[in-house]
């Protein structure tokens, strides 16, 4: 399995049980009540757990399943505003047992797509 997924395949996948979608951005930007100006939409993909990066960074790996509080193994996609945060979180949740990956397009590309959906809030 590739460690990156793409929009198709994650739009094929959105609603899936076996995929666990994490936005690693900051509470603001998860939230929608701030981000980068030039996304169109602001929020989340419905339905996605939240935790910032740097609490990834900072955790041993049993540190990181505690947060995460997923058996190792399970199939995680993170996603950030760009794909820089989230491929390091990708690699940090990789190191702690599980098959996580990166949607390097992230809400950059998500949010263009209007016929996708978005939450705000937490």
């Amino acid at each position: 399995m590739s460690e990156t997924i793409d929009l198709p395949e994650l739009r094929s996948r959105l609603g899936d049980d076996d995929v666990t979608l994490l936005d690693v951005r900051t509470d603001v930007e998860y939230e929608g009540a701030d981000g980068y100006p030039c996304d169109p939409r602001q929020g989340h993909i419905p339905g996605s757990m939240h935790m910032h990066v740097a609490e990834l960074m900072e955790a041993s790996p049993d540190r990181i399943r505690e947060l995460v509080g997923l058996p190792p193994g399970t199939e995680i996609v993170a996603y950030c505003h760009s794909g820089a945060r989230s491929g390091v979180a990708a690699m940090a949740l990789r190191a702690a047992g599980y098959n996580a990956r990166n949607y390097v397009g992230s809400w950059h590309e998500w949010s263009r797509h209007d016929d996708l959906p978005a939450e705000t809030g937490l």
